[in-house]
């Protein structure tokens, strides 16, 4: 009995040893993996030629003085101003972001990829561990949003540096649709996420929302994004095409002629949505009682802002398919090409998305921006 109560804990012992052995392999295993596959993403960062600038999060740390001073913020993350070296630059710490470190270097490649005079430029980026940044060129005039809306009581901006402005956004609207090897659907354009340099000369900021379409793929379904207010109507069938940036575009340039917000519920009932105004001032043929009356320029140029908010209501159609290319847009605007002249003005068609407001910004104050994590 004792022999076999000796066999039996001898036997236990070795189970509970080999059990031990067993677990400790397979987490020195796993360590292992991890260790290389870590070092093997290092390396993939380091060995991208013509890559964008990496930098060491006690690098950004450092230049934006330990994220003291924000420019812009939302649900996604936080945009700091920093300087490296003698150039300013905005620095987008990523918050909550589940990717790895090689999703997240696809985006960085994509996004640095892209050089416009009209885009914003990438200059570099973090991944360290969790964290998620990315470095941008910095705009020192903020977003667009902070020169058409009046919250800082600043001087209105004149009919010329408005037409550009409006220029400005087409042409890299126009390069991300037309001129990318992989045809690019910004998804969120808006006065937030148009940047202003020291010049008034724009440039289209935040990638995040940001799809790649196929050139042989006429539409890509995807989930709703965007924001309200600036949604064309065919967001609600989820399927989308480069053309919902073209119906956003018609509203910022609304926007921009009439100095106000598309959606303000402030104002009297009547006057909350200004796409519906403008279908009713278009109707009576009043459209010149919408220009921004701020600004005395304005409106000794009322004709040619009359225009453009004819411009605006091509963009704006609901069929997606009777709305200008961007490079349509880009002509009539320099004025080589004619506005179409059978535009639908009924350009309200119940459309949903457009019945909410919502303030997003990439450098305003209060700001809430949406992610600039790259095209995906």
């Amino acid at each position: 009995m004792q022999t076999k109560k000796k066999v039996m804990l001898g036997a236990t012992l070795g189970a509970i040893t080999i059990l031990v052995v067993l677990v400790i392999a397979v987490i020195l295993y796993v360590r292992r993996k991890k260790k290389y596959q870590e070092l093997d993403e290092e390396l993939d960062f380091d060995q991208i030629p013509g890559m964008t600038a990496r930098y060491s999060f006690e690098n950004l740390r450092e230049c934006t003085g330990d994220f003291s001073k924000k420019l812009g913020g939302g649900g996604f993350g936080t945009v700091f101003e920093g300087k490296i070296g003698e150039q300013e630059v905005a620095v987008k710490r990523l918050e909550g972001a589940r990717q790895g470190k090689k999703e997240f270097l696809a985006e960085v490649e994509t996004i640095g990829s892209i050089e416009h005079i009209n885009l914003v430029r990438l200059i570099g980026f973090c991944a360290e561990k969790s964290e998620r940044l990315l470095v941008y060129e910095y705009m020192p005039r903020g977003s667009l949003d902070r020169w058409i809306y009046y919250r800082h009581n600043n001087a209105p901006l004149d009919w010329c540096t408005r037409h550009r402005i409006i220029l400005d956004i087409a042409k890299g609207l126009c390069y991300l649709h037309e001129e990318c090897r992989r045809i690019i659907a910004h998804l969120d354009i808006k006065p937030q996420n148009i940047l202003l340099d020291e010049n008034f000369n724009a440039k289209v900021a935040d990638f995040g929302l940001s799809k790649l379409i196929d050139r042989d793929q006429s539409k890509v379904m995807t989930m709703m994004r965007g924001t309200p207010g600036y949604l064309a109507p065919e967001w609600l069938t989820s399927q989308i095409t480069e053309k919902v940036d073209v119906y956003s575009f018609g509203v910022v340039v609304m926007e921009v002629i009439c100095g106000r917000k598309n959606i303000d519920i402030s104002l009297p009932e009547e006057s909350v949505q200004l796409i519906k105004l403008l279908q009713k001032k278009a109707e009576d043929n009043q459209l010149i009682n919408l220009i921004d009356k701020h600004s005395e320029d304005m409106v000794l140029h009322q004709e040619e802002a009359v225009q453009l908010l004819k411009l605006a209501m091509w963009c704006l159609q609901n069929d997606s398919s009777t709305r200008p290319s961007m490079s349509s847009v880009v002509k009539v605007l320099e004025g080589s090409m004619n506005i179409e002249t059978n535009i639908d003005c009924n350009l309200m068609n119940a459309n949903p998305v457009m019945s909410v407001p919502h303030n997003q910004s990439t450098y305003s104050v209060p700001p809430e921006a949406s992610i600039l994590s790259g095209p995906r």
